[in-house]
């Protein structure tokens, strides 16, 4: 063989791609499918695949378009590399020293002339539970602010609000999606599973073979539609009217389940009453659809022996949503169907973690585990656990919309938004966009020049899934390690380590002195310790090692939801008088003692 060949041979095993195969999960839907990334490195460029692990338990290995295509902004060349600050109405690039150096100027200097409280943070459902735990924490200690909320106000909350109203406790679904082709009839409010949430479609597809008939309700044609028997067309904001339409076919004709409403539940006379007094004419013509198509529903759902109830963001995303999603919760209650294999309810969660962002601190009203910032015995606790005194930590704040509007008003001077971009995804987009442009402070931490980060003052490099480490918890309640396969670009920082570097800066970084986001989570168990979302008993070694024998996933812990409180509501949108404030009891609660099973 001549020399050249022999060179030719040489060259090509030195520059000859690499592939490297990661598991991982995709970042966008609550369903959190997880999958393989593969990185076929050569010489010049770095190319990038994405297949199913075929091994979920939840989507038997399937991916939507999203998954297959996630990873493309986290390898996007137009990533944030360097904080970026605003000179003369440009951003330009600058060190970190001397952005944290500006960030604890401007803060010091407002709330010296305002107040502690006129500073904001603004957080996302998409976070990890480390995030959004690190960034209550960061509010209410770094910043010792009461106004701190996420976008996750707008929609899944009002779903959690009216979980906790009726049941006492939050969880996305009371059932594991597997027992979906066992109900008999299904009720699909406001969501479109078949384009939303794509990969959990297969479950329906299976109920309907087993017979199961399917009601979806929403005012549009969508693809979720070609599996119903029923497509009620609601008009825009009349679901509940809708329901008190089911509901009093479903009583006047005795689907009632009796037995279970007198040992399970409170307040069906008043919502009995209340119910005999709408007429379905009425009720048909507010809510745009035929009498007969809400009897046809009603007896579909009161006559079968089992059935779930789905609801998501059509119906939750109204001023009036916590008391909407409360009306089709007394669907679930008065027939009976929950607490039994085929029955129950199911939040369709939007965003990645939505369950697991809600319950540790980022809300207005509350702290770590589902606790409540004005609960007495609540703040006791969460003090004892980060080290302060307890009349430091903040009261309560208000919610995200309100957040804004306090922006407009001038109460607020300065925010931190990370995660977010609210003047794409808020309700009343030109007011925020309006009150953003008031501040005299506005730090974004992002991946990319967002439409938010083009009115800041500063913007931050933060980190994209592919780099960020921590947990999500899924729509099952389901909780998934998810580890680092990538560094962040340029000068780019993790989440986590950004909010720690503030707060190191504003002389409070003996509080947030961390590692690694483990720590950050082994901490976080013991704030959410006996609390209603209580994650005390897990660690990342037990989940880890529970995920090879569960296919990559581990699910909380948690028993069926067995017992309720029925709520009456009126046939129009706006008007909710009356509505009872009993918080009900489950059977049984998860213990902090509990282990976590598959």
């Amino acid at each position: 063989m001549s020399e050249f060949l022999r060179h030719f041979q040489k060259q090509q095993t030195v520059v000859a791609p690499r592939e490297k195969t990661t598991k991982t999960e995709c970042p966008y839907c609550s369903v959190q499918c997880t999958m393989n990334l593969h990185e076929e490195k050569s010489i010049m460029v770095s190319r990038y695949s994405v297949s199913p692990n075929k091994e979920d338990p939840v989507t038997d290995g399937r991916l939507c378009v999203k998954g297959l295509n996630a990873h493309t902004h986290a390898v996007d060349d137009r990533r944030l590399k360097y904080p970026m600050v605003r000179l003369d109405g440009t951003l330009s690039p600058i060190s970190w020293n001397d952005a944290l150096q500006r960030i604890k100027e401007r803060i010091e200097a407002l709330q010296v002339q305002y107040g502690k409280d006129a500073i904001g943070v603004y957080g996302g459902g998409s976070l990890t539970n480390e995030e959004c735990y690190l960034l209550g924490k960061f509010a209410r200690i770094a910043l010792q602010t009461k106004y701190i909320d996420y976008n996750g106000r707008f929609c899944m909350s009002a779903a959690a609000g009216a979980s906790n109203l009726t049941f006492g406790v939050d969880r996305g679904l009371t059932n594991p999606l597997s027992e979906v082709p066992l109900a008999k009839c299904i009720i699909l409010a406001g969501t479109n599973l078949a384009e939303c949430q794509p990969t959990i479609m297969q479950h329906f597809r299976k109920a309907k073979q087993e017979g199961a008939k399917i009601i979806v309700i929403d005012p549009r044609e969508t693809a979720t539609c070609s599996i119903a028997d029923l497509h009620l067309k609601v008009r825009p904001g009349y679901d509940a009217a809708l329901v008190n339409g089911m509901l009093k076919v479903i009583i006047e004709e005795g689907y009632v389940d009796r037995d279970f409403i007198e040992r399970r539940t409170s307040g069906y006379a008043e919502l009995e009453g209340h119910v005999k007094k709408v007429s379905l004419a009425e009720v048909a013509a507010l809510a745009g659809v035929s009498p007969q198509s809400i009897i046809e529903a009603a007896r579909m759902y009161g006559q079968a022996e089992t059935g779930m109830v789905f609801t998501a963001r059509g119906v939750e995303q109204h001023a009036s949503g916590v008391a909407n999603v409360r009306n089709f919760l007394n669907l679930v209650l008065v027939t009976g169907k929950i607490g039994r294999p085929g029955c129950g309810y199911g939040a369709v969660t939007g965003q990645a973690n939505g369950q697991g962002g809600r319950e540790h601190g980022q809300k207005a009203d509350q702290s770590p585990g589902y606790r409540l910032i004005e609960n007495p015995e609540h703040r006791a606790y969460i003090a004892k656990v980060w080290g302060v005194p307890e009349e430091e930590l903040p009261r309560k704040g208000v919610s995200a919309y309100e957040m804004m509007e306090a922006i407009d008003r001038g109460e607020i001077k300065g925010l931190i938004i990370l995660g977010s971009n609210p003047v794409v995804s808020n309700p009343n987009s030109q007011m925020v966009e309006k009150a953003l442009k008031k501040l005299k402070f506005l730090v974004v931490i992002d991946l990319f020049e967002s439409e938010t980060a083009r009115l800041a003052h500063m913007v931050l490099p933060g980190s994209a899934y592919l780099e960020d480490e921590g947990t999500i918890t899924q729509l099952e309640g389901r909780v998934m390690v998810r580890r680092a396969i990538k560094s962040p670009p340029g000068k780019a920082r993790l989440d986590w380590k950004i909010l720690c570097d503030i707060a190191e800066v504003l002389g409070k970084g003996e509080y947030f002195r961390y590692r690694n986001a483990e720590e950050i989570f082994n901490e976080s168990r013991l704030a959410s310790k006996g609390g209603k979302a209580d994650y005390y008993g897990m660690t990342y070694e037990k989940l880890e090692r529970q995920s090879t024998a569960c296919s990559g996933l581990v699910r909380r812990k948690s028993t069926r939801v067995r017992r309720g409180c029925l709520t009456s509501g009126s046939a129009t949108r706006t008007a909710w008088p009356g509505l009872p404030r009993s918080i009900i009891r489950i059977r049984k609660r998860w213990q902090a003692s509990d282990t976590p099973t598959c």
